[in-house]
């Protein structure tokens, strides 16, 4: 699963979505084979931190749930992919979020 957060939100409502996103994602797509095998195992989740023009060419791919934040003015900061068996190419190469040093 791949989970998206734009690099404009600030930390602590970034840590929020990301757990919003993950459990939309999964009760959007729950019943879809995909899900399923990733629920099996191995559970992997990716997240990364993405410009606002990542995010909507992101936002493109199909199988995805869009979070908003009510305290950001219901601006949209995160997006989470359904588990799938093949990504796009453009998911490669998006950077894992880390806080900075």
């Amino acid at each position: 699963m791949y989970i998206l957060v734009r690099n404009d939100v600030p930390l602590g409502f970034a840590m929020v979505a990301v757990a919003h996103a993950s459990l939309a994602a999964y009760l959007k797509f729950r019943d879809e084979p995909d899900m399923q095998q990733w629920l099996s195992g191995p559970f992997f989740k990716a997240v990364c931190k993405v410009s606002p023009e990542e995010f909507e060419r992101a936002r493109l791919v199909e199988g995805h749930v869009v979070i908003t934040e009510s305290a950001l003015g219901n601006q949209e900061v995160a997006i989470a992919f359904a588990p799938r068996q093949e990504w796009p190419k453009m998911f490669r190469f998006m950077p894992l979020y880390r806080s900075a040093p």
